[in-house]
Protein backbone atom coordinates (compact mmCIF):
# COMPACT_ATOMS: atom_id res chain seq x y z
CA UNK A 1 0.00 0.00 0.00
CA UNK A 2 2.85 2.50 0.77
CA UNK A 3 4.75 1.25 -2.27
CA UNK A 4 2.39 2.64 -4.84
CA UNK A 5 1.57 6.08 -3.69
CA UNK A 6 2.70 7.43 -0.04
CA UNK A 7 1.71 10.97 -1.56
CA UNK A 8 -0.87 13.82 -0.89
CA UNK A 9 -1.80 15.32 -4.56
CA UNK A 10 -3.73 18.74 -5.48
CA UNK A 11 -5.19 17.11 -8.09
CA UNK A 12 -3.90 16.07 -11.91
CA UNK A 13 -4.12 18.97 -14.38
CA UNK A 14 -5.25 21.39 -11.70
CA UNK A 15 -5.09 24.70 -13.45
CA UNK A 16 -4.27 26.59 -11.19
CA UNK A 17 -0.95 25.59 -10.45
CA UNK A 18 0.09 27.10 -13.71
CA UNK A 19 -1.49 30.67 -12.81
CA UNK A 20 0.10 31.06 -9.31
CA UNK A 21 3.92 29.52 -10.32
CA UNK A 22 4.67 32.70 -11.94
CA UNK A 23 4.05 34.86 -8.97
CA UNK A 24 6.38 32.72 -6.70
CA UNK A 25 8.65 32.40 -9.19
CA UNK A 26 11.15 35.38 -7.15
CA UNK A 27 9.65 34.83 -3.94
CA UNK A 28 11.33 33.55 -1.09
CA UNK A 29 9.73 30.88 1.72
CA UNK A 30 8.83 33.32 4.30
CA UNK A 31 6.90 35.60 1.31
CA UNK A 32 4.84 32.30 -0.02
CA UNK A 33 3.85 31.56 3.54
CA UNK A 34 2.68 34.95 4.24
CA UNK A 35 0.47 34.92 1.05
CA UNK A 36 -0.98 31.44 2.15
CA UNK A 37 -4.29 32.84 3.66
CA UNK A 38 -5.00 34.87 0.21
CA UNK A 39 -3.90 31.07 -1.27
CA UNK A 40 -6.53 29.55 0.85
CA UNK A 41 -9.45 32.17 -0.27
CA UNK A 42 -8.81 31.52 -3.63
CA UNK A 43 -9.00 27.67 -3.54
CA UNK A 44 -11.79 27.17 -1.04
CA UNK A 45 -12.87 24.06 -3.23
CA UNK A 46 -9.56 22.71 -2.41
CA UNK A 47 -9.03 23.58 1.13
CA UNK A 48 -12.57 21.63 1.78
CA UNK A 49 -11.56 18.76 -0.36
CA UNK A 50 -7.92 18.39 2.06
CA UNK A 51 -10.35 18.82 5.36
CA UNK A 52 -12.31 15.41 3.91
CA UNK A 53 -9.14 13.75 3.37
CA UNK A 54 -7.74 14.82 6.98
CA UNK A 55 -11.04 14.01 8.61
CA UNK A 56 -11.17 10.20 6.56
CA UNK A 57 -7.63 9.12 7.58
CA UNK A 58 -7.78 10.78 11.29
CA UNK A 59 -11.29 8.62 11.69
CA UNK A 60 -9.38 5.48 10.41
CA UNK A 61 -6.69 5.49 12.65
CA UNK A 62 -8.44 6.21 15.50
CA UNK A 63 -11.11 3.12 15.15
CA UNK A 64 -8.25 1.01 13.37
CA UNK A 65 -6.23 1.63 16.85
CA UNK A 66 -9.26 0.72 18.79
CA UNK A 67 -9.82 -1.96 16.82
CA UNK A 68 -6.32 -3.24 17.30
CA UNK A 69 -6.37 -3.61 20.94
CA UNK A 70 -6.06 -6.95 22.71
CA UNK A 71 -4.95 -8.31 25.69
CA UNK A 72 -0.92 -6.10 26.98
CA UNK A 73 1.72 -8.18 28.74
CA UNK A 74 1.13 -6.39 31.78
CA UNK A 75 -2.13 -8.09 32.57
CA UNK A 76 -2.83 -11.99 32.95
CA UNK A 77 -4.90 -13.73 30.41
CA UNK A 78 -8.66 -14.56 30.79
CA UNK A 79 -8.74 -17.25 33.35
CA UNK A 80 -9.36 -21.14 31.96
CA UNK A 81 -12.92 -21.63 31.10
CA UNK A 82 -14.29 -24.36 33.29
CA UNK A 83 -14.77 -27.88 32.26
CA UNK A 84 -17.21 -28.51 28.82
CA UNK A 85 -16.71 -24.81 27.82
CA UNK A 86 -15.68 -25.05 23.96
CA UNK A 87 -11.88 -23.62 23.52
CA UNK A 88 -12.83 -21.66 20.54
CA UNK A 89 -13.31 -18.59 22.88
CA UNK A 90 -10.23 -19.06 24.47
CA UNK A 91 -8.40 -19.13 21.20
CA UNK A 92 -9.52 -16.20 19.98
CA UNK A 93 -8.48 -14.12 23.09
CA UNK A 94 -4.85 -13.70 20.99
CA UNK A 95 -6.06 -12.46 17.14
CA UNK A 96 -2.78 -13.25 14.52
CA UNK A 97 -0.57 -9.88 14.22
CA UNK A 98 2.43 -9.55 12.00
CA UNK A 99 5.45 -7.78 14.24
CA UNK A 100 7.53 -5.91 12.16
CA UNK A 101 11.87 -6.66 13.01
CA UNK A 102 14.24 -3.91 12.84
CA UNK A 103 15.67 -5.18 9.65
CA UNK A 104 12.17 -3.87 8.01
CA UNK A 105 14.03 -0.44 8.35
CA UNK A 106 15.88 -1.10 4.97
CA UNK A 107 13.44 -3.81 3.48
CA UNK A 108 10.11 -1.93 3.03
CA UNK A 109 11.65 1.09 1.29
CA UNK A 110 13.86 -0.86 -0.90
CA UNK A 111 10.94 -3.41 -1.90
CA UNK A 112 8.21 -0.27 -2.17
CA UNK A 113 11.09 0.99 -4.79
CA UNK A 114 11.03 -2.16 -7.10
CA UNK A 115 7.72 -1.94 -6.75
CA UNK A 116 6.83 1.16 -7.64
CA UNK A 117 9.73 1.54 -10.43
CA UNK A 118 8.28 -1.63 -12.02
CA UNK A 119 4.73 -0.47 -12.23
CA UNK A 120 6.00 2.78 -14.11
CA UNK A 121 7.92 1.18 -16.16
CA UNK A 122 4.67 -1.46 -16.70
CA UNK A 123 2.58 1.92 -17.43
CA UNK A 124 5.23 3.05 -19.81
CA UNK A 125 5.78 -0.43 -21.96
CA UNK A 126 1.78 -0.82 -22.06
CA UNK A 127 1.01 2.78 -23.18
CA UNK A 128 -2.33 2.42 -22.30
CA UNK A 129 -3.10 2.26 -18.23
CA UNK A 130 -6.39 0.62 -18.65
CA UNK A 131 -5.83 -2.60 -19.72
CA UNK A 132 -3.08 -2.77 -16.15
CA UNK A 133 -6.04 -1.02 -14.63
CA UNK A 134 -8.77 -3.81 -15.50
CA UNK A 135 -5.83 -6.73 -14.13
CA UNK A 136 -6.06 -4.57 -10.58
CA UNK A 137 -9.11 -4.47 -10.26
CA UNK A 138 -9.49 -8.28 -10.39
CA UNK A 139 -6.94 -8.83 -8.13
CA UNK A 140 -7.92 -5.89 -5.52
CA UNK A 141 -11.20 -7.52 -5.62
CA UNK A 142 -10.43 -10.44 -4.89
CA UNK A 143 -7.97 -9.53 -2.25
CA UNK A 144 -10.32 -7.03 -0.22
CA UNK A 145 -13.23 -9.94 0.92
CA UNK A 146 -11.38 -9.65 3.92
CA UNK A 147 -11.01 -6.51 5.00
CA UNK A 148 -14.44 -5.57 3.24
CA UNK A 149 -15.69 -8.27 5.51
CA UNK A 150 -14.41 -7.09 8.90
CA UNK A 151 -14.81 -3.35 8.33
CA UNK A 152 -18.66 -4.13 7.57
CA UNK A 153 -19.11 -6.51 10.47
CA UNK A 154 -17.07 -4.43 12.77
CA UNK A 155 -19.22 -0.99 11.51
CA UNK A 156 -22.40 -3.51 12.33
CA UNK A 157 -21.45 -4.22 15.83
CA UNK A 158 -20.81 -0.63 16.57
CA UNK A 159 -24.26 0.18 15.64
CA UNK A 160 -25.61 -2.77 17.62
CA UNK A 161 -23.71 -1.75 20.75
CA UNK A 162 -25.34 2.37 19.96
CA UNK A 163 -29.12 0.03 19.91
CA UNK A 164 -28.99 -2.61 22.04
CA UNK A 165 -26.21 -1.43 24.50
CA UNK A 166 -25.83 -4.09 27.42
CA UNK A 167 -25.51 -1.19 30.09
CA UNK A 168 -26.72 2.46 30.21
CA UNK A 169 -27.08 4.71 33.22
CA UNK A 170 -30.40 7.14 34.27
CA UNK A 171 -30.23 9.31 37.68
CA UNK A 172 -27.22 7.69 38.83
CA UNK A 173 -28.50 4.45 38.50
CA UNK A 174 -26.68 1.70 36.36
CA UNK A 175 -29.19 -0.30 34.16
CA UNK A 176 -28.47 -3.96 32.98
CA UNK A 177 -30.06 -5.62 29.90
CA UNK A 178 -30.65 -8.94 30.89
CA UNK A 179 -31.87 -11.01 27.77
CA UNK A 180 -32.56 -14.60 29.71
CA UNK A 181 -35.05 -12.74 31.72
CA UNK A 182 -35.86 -9.86 29.03
CA UNK A 183 -35.81 -6.72 31.39
CA UNK A 184 -33.53 -4.29 32.86
CA UNK A 185 -32.18 -4.06 36.62
CA UNK A 186 -29.80 -2.21 38.98
CA UNK A 187 -28.77 -2.48 41.64
CA UNK A 188 -30.53 -1.13 45.09
CA UNK A 189 -28.31 1.27 47.28
CA UNK A 190 -25.58 -0.26 49.71
CA UNK A 191 -27.21 -3.40 48.26
CA UNK A 192 -26.12 -6.52 46.00
CA UNK A 193 -30.27 -7.33 45.20
CA UNK A 194 -30.33 -7.22 41.87
CA UNK A 195 -33.89 -4.94 40.81
CA UNK A 196 -36.05 -5.24 37.95
CA UNK A 197 -37.99 -2.36 36.80
CA UNK A 198 -41.26 -3.67 35.48
CA UNK A 199 -41.79 0.00 33.11
CA UNK A 200 -38.77 -1.15 30.90
CA UNK A 201 -40.04 -3.48 28.63
CA UNK A 202 -38.14 -3.20 25.49
CA UNK A 203 -34.37 -4.08 25.20
CA UNK A 204 -33.72 -0.76 23.82
CA UNK A 205 -32.40 2.00 26.33
CA UNK A 206 -33.39 5.22 28.70
CA UNK A 207 -36.22 6.62 27.69
CA UNK A 208 -36.83 4.22 25.23
CA UNK A 209 -37.58 1.19 27.11
CA UNK A 210 -40.37 2.44 27.91
CA UNK A 211 -42.46 3.56 24.89
CA UNK A 212 -45.16 1.72 25.41
CA UNK A 213 -45.07 -0.55 22.46
CA UNK A 214 -47.09 -3.98 22.05
CA UNK A 215 -46.40 -6.94 23.76
CA UNK A 216 -46.06 -8.11 20.00
CA UNK A 217 -43.48 -5.79 19.22
CA UNK A 218 -41.10 -5.86 22.20
CA UNK A 219 -40.97 -9.05 22.05
CA UNK A 220 -39.53 -8.42 17.60
CA UNK A 221 -36.88 -6.09 19.60
CA UNK A 222 -35.57 -8.69 21.69
CA UNK A 223 -35.45 -11.86 19.25
CA UNK A 224 -33.51 -8.76 17.06
CA UNK A 225 -31.52 -7.96 20.05
CA UNK A 226 -30.85 -11.81 20.71
CA UNK A 227 -30.16 -12.35 17.08
CA UNK A 228 -28.09 -9.66 16.56
CA UNK A 229 -26.00 -10.59 19.80
CA UNK A 230 -25.58 -14.19 20.27
CA UNK A 231 -22.98 -16.52 19.23
CA UNK A 232 -23.33 -19.11 16.64
CA UNK A 233 -20.93 -21.70 16.30
CA UNK A 234 -19.84 -23.30 12.47
CA UNK A 235 -18.29 -26.33 12.14
CA UNK A 236 -16.10 -27.76 9.39
CA UNK A 237 -15.14 -31.12 9.16
CA UNK A 238 -13.64 -33.42 5.95
CA UNK A 239 -12.03 -36.45 7.30
CA UNK A 240 -8.29 -36.72 7.14
CA UNK A 241 -8.24 -33.10 6.28
CA UNK A 242 -9.35 -30.47 8.47
CA UNK A 243 -11.75 -30.35 11.58
CA UNK A 244 -12.19 -26.73 12.62
CA UNK A 245 -14.58 -24.82 14.38
CA UNK A 246 -15.68 -21.24 15.27
CA UNK A 247 -17.35 -18.31 16.38
CA UNK A 248 -19.07 -15.83 14.42
CA UNK A 249 -22.29 -13.69 15.13
CA UNK A 250 -25.12 -12.65 12.54
CA UNK A 251 -22.86 -9.26 11.67
CA UNK A 252 -20.22 -11.13 10.93
CA UNK A 253 -22.15 -13.21 8.16
CA UNK A 254 -23.69 -10.11 7.09
CA UNK A 255 -20.82 -8.08 6.49
CA UNK A 256 -19.36 -10.99 4.37
CA UNK A 257 -22.52 -11.12 2.53
CA UNK A 258 -22.15 -7.21 1.69
CA UNK A 259 -18.24 -7.39 0.77
CA UNK A 260 -19.59 -9.61 -2.11
CA UNK A 261 -21.96 -7.11 -3.02
CA UNK A 262 -19.22 -4.02 -2.81
CA UNK A 263 -17.02 -6.00 -4.58
CA UNK A 264 -19.37 -6.69 -7.76
CA UNK A 265 -20.21 -3.28 -7.87
CA UNK A 266 -16.79 -1.73 -7.88
CA UNK A 267 -15.88 -4.41 -10.33
CA UNK A 268 -19.05 -3.61 -12.64
CA UNK A 269 -18.85 0.26 -12.29
CA UNK A 270 -16.07 3.06 -12.16
CA UNK A 271 -17.66 4.34 -8.57
CA UNK A 272 -15.06 6.53 -6.93
CA UNK A 273 -17.09 5.66 -3.27
CA UNK A 274 -16.69 2.34 -3.99
CA UNK A 275 -12.98 2.70 -4.15
CA UNK A 276 -12.32 4.52 -1.44
CA UNK A 277 -14.28 2.20 0.66
CA UNK A 278 -12.09 -0.56 -0.86
CA UNK A 279 -9.00 1.86 0.40
CA UNK A 280 -10.54 2.28 3.72
CA UNK A 281 -10.70 -1.30 4.43
CA UNK A 282 -7.24 -2.03 3.13
CA UNK A 283 -6.16 0.79 5.32
CA UNK A 284 -8.41 -0.42 8.86
CA UNK A 285 -7.12 -4.02 8.07
CA UNK A 286 -3.42 -3.18 7.80
CA UNK A 287 -3.99 -0.76 11.23
CA UNK A 288 -5.63 -4.18 12.71
CA UNK A 289 -3.02 -6.88 11.72
CA UNK A 290 0.50 -5.35 11.98
CA UNK A 291 2.34 -3.78 14.49
CA UNK A 292 6.03 -2.28 14.91
CA UNK A 293 6.66 -4.49 17.67
CA UNK A 294 8.58 -1.76 19.41
CA UNK A 295 9.01 2.04 19.16
CA UNK A 296 12.35 1.65 18.54
CA UNK A 297 11.30 -0.42 15.08
CA UNK A 298 8.33 1.69 14.22
CA UNK A 299 10.86 4.85 14.30
CA UNK A 300 13.25 2.77 12.19
CA UNK A 301 10.70 1.89 9.69
CA UNK A 302 8.99 5.04 9.63
CA UNK A 303 12.19 7.43 8.64
CA UNK A 304 13.42 4.81 6.23
CA UNK A 305 10.33 5.21 4.13
CA UNK A 306 10.12 9.19 5.46
CA UNK A 307 13.29 9.24 2.96
CA UNK A 308 12.31 7.27 0.38
CA UNK A 309 9.14 9.29 -0.01
CA UNK A 310 11.17 12.55 -0.34
CA UNK A 311 13.44 11.06 -3.31
CA UNK A 312 10.21 9.48 -5.43
CA UNK A 313 8.00 12.40 -4.88
CA UNK A 314 10.38 15.22 -5.74
CA UNK A 315 13.43 13.27 -7.30
CA UNK A 316 11.73 11.22 -9.97
CA UNK A 317 8.19 10.96 -12.20
CA UNK A 318 7.95 7.36 -10.31
CA UNK A 319 5.44 8.13 -7.39
CA UNK A 320 3.36 10.96 -8.72
CA UNK A 321 2.60 9.18 -12.54
CA UNK A 322 1.86 5.59 -11.06
CA UNK A 323 -0.89 7.77 -8.20
CA UNK A 324 -2.17 9.30 -10.75
CA UNK A 325 -2.43 6.79 -13.77
CA UNK A 326 -3.87 3.85 -11.83
CA UNK A 327 -7.49 3.59 -10.77
CA UNK A 328 -7.37 0.94 -8.12
CA UNK A 329 -8.04 1.29 -4.52
CA UNK A 330 -4.43 2.36 -3.13
CA UNK A 331 -5.65 6.01 -2.50
CA UNK A 332 -8.43 8.31 -1.15
CA UNK A 333 -10.03 10.23 -3.47
CA UNK A 334 -12.24 13.16 -3.21
CA UNK A 335 -13.75 15.00 -6.17
CA UNK A 336 -14.98 18.69 -5.90
CA UNK A 337 -16.68 20.60 -8.59
CA UNK A 338 -13.41 21.59 -10.34
CA UNK A 339 -10.52 19.80 -8.64
CA UNK A 340 -9.90 16.52 -7.23
CA UNK A 341 -7.53 15.77 -4.14
CA UNK A 342 -5.92 11.95 -3.57
CA UNK A 343 -3.85 10.58 -0.16
CA UNK A 344 -2.13 7.18 -0.73
CA UNK A 345 -2.95 4.40 2.10
CA UNK A 346 0.53 4.26 2.78
CA UNK A 347 0.06 7.72 4.77
CA UNK A 348 -2.61 6.22 6.77
CA UNK A 349 -1.46 2.71 7.40
CA UNK A 350 2.73 3.63 8.16
CA UNK A 351 1.83 6.64 10.71
CA UNK A 352 -1.64 4.58 11.79
CA UNK A 353 0.41 1.44 12.65
CA UNK A 354 2.75 3.24 15.11
CA UNK A 355 -0.29 5.36 16.59
CA UNK A 356 -2.17 1.95 17.13
CA UNK A 357 1.28 0.93 19.24
CA UNK A 358 1.36 3.85 21.46
CA UNK A 359 -2.77 3.12 21.97
CA UNK A 360 -1.66 -0.33 23.52
CA UNK A 361 1.33 1.47 25.22
CA UNK A 362 -1.36 3.41 26.97
CA UNK A 363 -3.31 0.21 27.62
CA UNK A 364 -0.75 -1.98 28.85
CA UNK A 365 0.47 1.18 31.27
CA UNK A 366 -2.85 1.20 32.92
CA UNK A 367 -2.37 -2.26 34.03
CA UNK A 368 1.81 -1.74 34.80
CA UNK A 369 0.10 1.12 36.93
CA UNK A 370 -1.67 -1.68 38.73
CA UNK A 371 0.34 -4.15 39.60
CA UNK A 372 1.43 -5.48 43.18
CA UNK A 373 4.43 -6.56 44.92
CA UNK A 374 4.17 -9.43 46.99
CA UNK A 375 6.74 -10.33 49.59
CA UNK A 376 7.56 -13.77 48.96
CA UNK A 377 10.46 -16.16 51.11
CA UNK A 378 13.17 -17.55 48.28
CA UNK A 379 15.34 -20.81 49.46
CA UNK A 380 18.43 -20.48 48.18
CA UNK A 381 21.65 -23.25 48.13
CA UNK A 382 25.12 -22.52 47.96
CA UNK A 383 28.05 -24.99 47.89
CA UNK A 384 30.89 -22.74 46.92
CA UNK A 385 32.81 -23.56 50.55
CA UNK A 386 32.51 -26.95 50.30
CA UNK A 387 29.54 -27.53 52.35
CA UNK A 388 25.17 -27.33 51.28
CA UNK A 389 24.68 -24.10 52.58
CA UNK A 390 20.64 -23.01 52.64
CA UNK A 391 19.01 -19.62 53.29
CA UNK A 392 15.78 -17.45 52.82
CA UNK A 393 15.94 -14.38 51.52
CA UNK A 394 12.68 -11.90 50.48
CA UNK A 395 11.97 -11.24 47.36
CA UNK A 396 8.62 -9.52 45.48
CA UNK A 397 6.74 -11.34 42.70
CA UNK A 398 5.08 -9.14 40.43
CA UNK A 399 1.21 -9.93 40.41
CA UNK A 400 -0.33 -9.13 37.32
CA UNK A 401 -4.16 -7.33 37.31
CA UNK A 402 -6.83 -9.41 35.48
CA UNK A 403 -7.56 -8.37 31.72
CA UNK A 404 -10.97 -7.16 30.96
CA UNK A 405 -11.78 -6.59 27.51
CA UNK A 406 -12.74 -2.83 26.02
CA UNK A 407 -13.72 -4.18 23.24
CA UNK A 408 -17.45 -3.29 21.80
CA UNK A 409 -18.05 -0.95 24.68
CA UNK A 410 -19.09 2.26 22.29
CA UNK A 411 -22.56 2.19 22.68
CA UNK A 412 -22.19 1.30 26.86
CA UNK A 413 -19.84 4.08 26.72
CA UNK A 414 -22.41 6.67 25.05
CA UNK A 415 -25.70 5.61 27.16
CA UNK A 416 -23.08 5.71 30.11
CA UNK A 417 -21.81 8.79 31.89
CA UNK A 418 -18.56 10.78 31.46
CA UNK A 419 -15.66 9.34 31.53
CA UNK A 420 -14.49 10.46 35.19
CA UNK A 421 -18.02 9.13 36.14
CA UNK A 422 -17.68 5.97 34.35
CA UNK A 423 -14.63 5.19 36.44
CA UNK A 424 -16.12 5.36 39.91
CA UNK A 425 -19.76 4.31 38.98
CA UNK A 426 -19.73 0.92 41.30
CA UNK A 427 -22.25 -0.84 39.09
CA UNK A 428 -20.62 0.04 36.03
CA UNK A 429 -19.52 -3.66 34.24
CA UNK A 430 -15.68 -4.30 34.19
CA UNK A 431 -15.71 -4.17 30.65
CA UNK A 432 -16.83 -0.03 30.64
CA UNK A 433 -14.54 0.73 33.44
CA UNK A 434 -11.59 -1.10 31.85
CA UNK A 435 -12.49 0.61 28.05
CA UNK A 436 -12.04 4.16 29.75
CA UNK A 437 -8.11 3.89 30.20
CA UNK A 438 -6.17 6.94 29.98
CA UNK A 439 -4.78 7.62 26.57
CA UNK A 440 -1.73 9.77 26.44
CA UNK A 441 0.51 8.53 24.14
CA UNK A 442 -2.32 7.69 21.77
CA UNK A 443 -3.69 11.58 21.85
CA UNK A 444 -0.36 13.02 21.88
CA UNK A 445 0.26 11.15 18.18
CA UNK A 446 -3.36 12.11 17.04
CA UNK A 447 -2.59 15.58 17.45
CA UNK A 448 0.83 15.19 16.19
CA UNK A 449 -0.65 13.39 12.50
CA UNK A 450 -3.25 16.42 12.62
CA UNK A 451 -0.80 19.36 12.44
CA UNK A 452 1.37 17.48 9.85
CA UNK A 453 -1.28 16.84 7.76
CA UNK A 454 -2.19 20.65 8.08
CA UNK A 455 1.35 21.48 7.32
CA UNK A 456 1.44 18.82 4.15
CA UNK A 457 -2.01 20.94 3.23
CA UNK A 458 -0.45 24.25 3.85
CA UNK A 459 3.16 23.53 1.85
CA UNK A 460 0.47 22.22 -0.87
CA UNK A 461 -0.79 25.09 -1.68
CA UNK A 462 2.25 27.33 -1.52
CA UNK A 463 4.08 25.27 -4.20
CA UNK A 464 1.45 23.87 -5.91
CA UNK A 465 3.61 20.41 -6.67
CA UNK A 466 2.60 17.28 -5.18
CA UNK A 467 3.78 16.41 -1.47
CA UNK A 468 5.15 13.32 0.14
CA UNK A 469 2.99 13.34 3.18
CA UNK A 470 5.83 11.30 5.22
CA UNK A 471 7.62 14.25 4.80
CA UNK A 472 5.75 15.92 7.77
CA UNK A 473 4.05 12.56 9.15
CA UNK A 474 6.79 10.75 10.26
CA UNK A 475 8.32 13.82 12.29
CA UNK A 476 4.85 15.18 13.37
CA UNK A 477 3.66 11.60 14.93
CA UNK A 478 7.42 10.25 15.71
CA UNK A 479 8.35 13.21 17.97
CA UNK A 480 5.45 14.12 19.49
CA UNK A 481 5.59 10.43 21.31
CA UNK A 482 8.53 10.87 22.43
CA UNK A 483 8.35 14.28 23.68
CA UNK A 484 5.75 12.92 25.58
CA UNK A 485 7.63 10.34 26.99
CA UNK A 486 10.46 12.38 27.85
CA UNK A 487 8.38 14.67 29.54
CA UNK A 488 6.30 12.18 31.51
CA UNK A 489 9.70 10.32 32.38
CA UNK A 490 8.70 7.29 30.80
CA UNK A 491 11.58 6.48 28.32
CA UNK A 492 12.86 3.40 29.69
CA UNK A 493 9.21 2.14 29.88
CA UNK A 494 8.73 3.22 26.08
CA UNK A 495 12.33 1.56 25.53
CA UNK A 496 11.21 -1.86 27.36
CA UNK A 497 7.77 -1.84 25.71
CA UNK A 498 7.77 -4.57 23.29
CA UNK A 499 4.82 -6.76 21.51
CA UNK A 500 6.91 -10.08 20.65
CA UNK A 501 6.06 -12.08 24.16
CA UNK A 502 8.97 -11.32 26.06
CA UNK A 503 6.71 -9.64 28.36
CA UNK A 504 4.03 -12.02 29.18
CA UNK A 505 5.73 -13.69 31.92
CA UNK A 506 3.91 -14.92 34.95
CA UNK A 507 5.43 -14.57 38.62
CA UNK A 508 8.04 -12.35 38.21
CA UNK A 509 10.69 -11.95 40.83
CA UNK A 510 12.03 -8.45 40.94
CA UNK A 511 14.38 -6.19 43.26
CA UNK A 512 13.11 -3.23 44.86
CA UNK A 513 14.53 -0.34 45.81
CA UNK A 514 13.77 1.73 49.02
CA UNK A 515 10.70 3.38 47.77
CA UNK A 516 9.55 0.40 46.65
CA UNK A 517 10.74 1.07 42.61
CA UNK A 518 11.39 -2.01 40.44
CA UNK A 519 15.13 -2.06 39.71
CA UNK A 520 15.91 -5.31 38.24
CA UNK A 521 14.68 -8.49 37.72
CA UNK A 522 15.52 -12.02 39.58
CA UNK A 523 16.46 -14.38 37.02
CA UNK A 524 15.10 -17.96 37.64
CA UNK A 525 17.64 -20.62 38.35
CA UNK A 526 18.12 -23.72 36.30
CA UNK A 527 15.76 -25.51 38.62
CA UNK A 528 12.79 -22.99 38.42
CA UNK A 529 12.79 -22.99 34.65
CA UNK A 530 12.62 -26.56 34.60
CA UNK A 531 9.87 -26.65 36.84
CA UNK A 532 7.95 -24.25 34.70
CA UNK A 533 8.57 -25.71 31.64
CA UNK A 534 7.22 -29.17 33.09
CA UNK A 535 4.23 -27.45 34.80
CA UNK A 536 3.91 -25.55 31.36
CA UNK A 537 4.13 -29.17 29.26
CA UNK A 538 1.92 -30.23 31.67
CA UNK A 539 -0.76 -27.82 31.35
CA UNK A 540 -0.40 -28.21 27.49
CA UNK A 541 -0.98 -31.87 27.39
CA UNK A 542 -3.82 -31.16 29.94
CA UNK A 543 -5.60 -29.55 27.73
CA UNK A 544 -4.90 -31.78 24.51
CA UNK A 545 -6.28 -34.92 26.63
CA UNK A 546 -9.19 -32.40 27.37
CA UNK A 547 -9.79 -31.75 23.73
CA UNK A 548 -9.42 -35.11 22.69
CA UNK A 549 -11.64 -36.53 25.42
CA UNK A 550 -14.49 -33.92 24.84
CA UNK A 551 -14.28 -34.51 20.88
CA UNK A 552 -14.06 -38.47 21.28
CA UNK A 553 -17.36 -37.61 23.78
CA UNK A 554 -19.11 -35.52 20.98
CA UNK A 555 -18.15 -38.27 18.29
CA UNK A 556 -19.34 -41.20 20.13
CA UNK A 557 -22.76 -39.46 21.22
CA UNK A 558 -23.17 -38.58 17.52
CA UNK A 559 -22.35 -42.19 16.99
CA UNK A 560 -24.90 -43.85 19.69
CA UNK A 561 -27.89 -41.72 17.98
CA UNK A 562 -27.15 -43.05 14.44
CA UNK A 563 -26.90 -46.34 15.62
CA UNK A 564 -29.70 -45.59 18.12
CA UNK A 565 -32.61 -47.96 17.45
CA UNK A 566 -31.81 -49.41 13.34
CA UNK A 567 -28.85 -51.64 13.68
CA UNK A 568 -26.77 -49.92 10.81
CA UNK A 569 -23.26 -49.71 10.71
CA UNK A 570 -20.59 -47.45 12.19
CA UNK A 571 -20.30 -44.44 10.18
CA UNK A 572 -18.33 -40.93 9.93
CA UNK A 573 -18.74 -38.03 8.29
CA UNK A 574 -16.68 -37.55 5.08
CA UNK A 575 -17.86 -33.56 5.18
CA UNK A 576 -19.44 -31.99 7.07
CA UNK A 577 -20.88 -28.63 7.75
CA UNK A 578 -22.81 -26.90 10.24
CA UNK A 579 -23.80 -23.78 11.97
CA UNK A 580 -24.79 -23.57 15.71
CA UNK A 581 -26.70 -20.88 17.31
CA UNK A 582 -27.91 -20.99 21.43
CA UNK A 583 -31.57 -20.69 22.45
CA UNK A 584 -32.97 -17.38 23.53
CA UNK A 585 -32.48 -18.69 26.78
CA UNK A 586 -28.99 -19.39 26.62
CA UNK A 587 -27.80 -15.27 25.80
CA UNK A 588 -27.25 -13.54 28.65
CA UNK A 589 -25.69 -9.48 29.26
CA UNK A 590 -24.92 -9.29 32.59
Amino acid sequence: MASNDSTILAGSGMSAANMTEPLFANETFTEKLSSLPAILWENRGLFVLECRIIFAAMACIYIGSHGALRRPPSANPPKRGKKGESRERQEDEEPFVQGLLPSDAILFPVLAGAILVGLYYLIKWLEDPDILNKILKVYFSSMSLASLGKLFADSLHFLTGFVFPTVWTKAGKVYHVDQSKRGHWYKADNSAEQVYDDKKKSPLPDRLSELGLSDASNKFLWEVRHLLLEQWTVRLSIHGIVHESFKVKFNDILGVVLAVGANVLYYTTESTFLSNVMGYAFSYAGIILMSPTTFGTGTAVLFGLFFYDIYMVFYTPYMVTVATKLDVPIKLVFEGPTKASMLGLGDIVLPGIFVGLCLRFDHYMYYYRQRKLVPVELKFEDESSGQLVSSTKTQRMVVKPDYVSPQGQWGDWFWSTGLSETRSQPNATPALKASTFPKTYFYAAMVGYFLAMIMTLAMLLVYRHAQPALLYLVPGVVFAVWLTGTVRGELREMWAYTEDGRLDTADTIVDVDGDGNVIDLVKDDDKAKEKQGAETKADAKATEETALTTDKTENKAEETKRKRGDGKEKRYPVFLFSIEAPTPTAVSDS
